[in-house]
């Protein structure tokens, strides 16, 4: 999980990415952010996102995240 934070925090500073869940539904990530984390996880982790994982639930907190990620490496 700290790869996956290390990755927001290069999109913004200033946030407590391990204990905020909401970052889509609290607008912390934009759209512009989610596309760019998106392409840092499939490149990182060898793994490709569908359209199906596109919810904001996936993207809510560094757990959701986390878990989206290892279910595709599966």
């Amino acid at each position: 999980m700290e790869k996956i934070i290390a990755m927001l925090e290069e999109l913004k500073s200033g946030v407590d990415f391990a204990n905020e869940t909401q970052l889509v539904t609290g607008k912390i990530l934009d759209s512009i952010d989610i596309t760019s984390l998106i392409s840092s996880l499939e490149e990182e982790f060898d793994i490709e996102i569908g359209m199906e994982y596109m919810e904001n639930s996936n993207f809510d907190s560094v757990e959701a995240i986390w878990e989206m990620v290892q279910e595709l490496q599966d």
